[in-house]
């Protein structure tokens, strides 16, 4: 959807269309709403936050709404004590999905049927002396942990990892109206910038929009519409 039907659809829903009430909402704000708004639901649909309470890809539609925001990004990774950390990170993440590794020996190299388990970092020192749960290369599985835009795999020193790769959710992209000041940066944009959902969900998205703008503007009734809108179509 253009962003041209977007603001379109936008005033239209604020606006009381025979007095014109809220007929004064700038463009920028619209932008600066509807890319809120698109953070705000794509949180509530990844943690279950919603409706139907189900989260990061516990059904179809889940996974069939956010499969846009999936990205895959190949991590350097540098030998530390126990463990490989990487020295990249991308700069949209948004939230994590999965990690994974190519692991190797003196002897051979694993390549496939690797698992593994995102832990708690406080919970290392206990994990790497668990029989059962520290990492082992006989049974390709091993533990990971996130830390200061880092990515730990867990190694106790027992094998090397050449590969590892970060399967990660993304921010929503922004997007931009060409000649309307960025709310971000406080430039005027050089560009159209339209939304990457397809248009069932930018048509929640902008009742999203509705919400934070009728919230500013404290007109409640609208609020209530929009809210149950979103909900409803979830």
């Amino acid at each position: 959807m253009d962003n041209l039907t977007i603001e379109l659809k936008l005033n239209e829903r604020v606006n009381k269309l025979d007095s014109n009430d809220y007929d004064n909402i700038h463009r920028w704000k619209i932008v600066e709403s509807f890319n809120k708004g698109a953070v705000d639901w794509s949180r509530r649909q990844l943690h279950g936050t919603n409706s139907h309470k189900t989260g990061d890809e516990q059904s179809k539609r889940r996974i069939d709404d956010l499969q846009v925001l999936l990205r895959p990004h190949t991590l350097i990774m540098d030998k530390e004590d126990c463990y490989y950390g990487s020295t990249n990170w991308p700069k949209d993440y948004f939230e994590y999905k999965r990690v994974s590794i190519t692991g190797k020996t003196e002897c051979c190299e694993a390549k496939k049927g690797w698992v593994l388990t995102l832990v708690e970092e406080a919970n290392i020192d206990v994990i790497l002396n668990d029989t059962l749960k520290k990492p082992s290369f006989d049974w390709r599985h091993t533990i990971v942990t996130l830390m200061n835009n880092t990515v730990k795999v867990w190694t106790n020193n027992e094998f090397e990892v050449p590969n590892a790769t970060l399967t990660y959710y993304k921010q929503p992209t922004r997007i931009q109206m060409l000649g309307v000041s960025d709310p971000y940066t406080g430039d005027i944009s050089t560009v159209e910038v339209i939304s990457e959902f397809k248009d069932d969900i930018v048509e929640v998205l902008i009742d999203e929009a509705v919400k934070i703008i009728s919230g500013d503007m404290e007109y409640m009734t609208s609020i209530q519409i929009a809210n149950t809108s979103v909900e409803a179509n979830n």
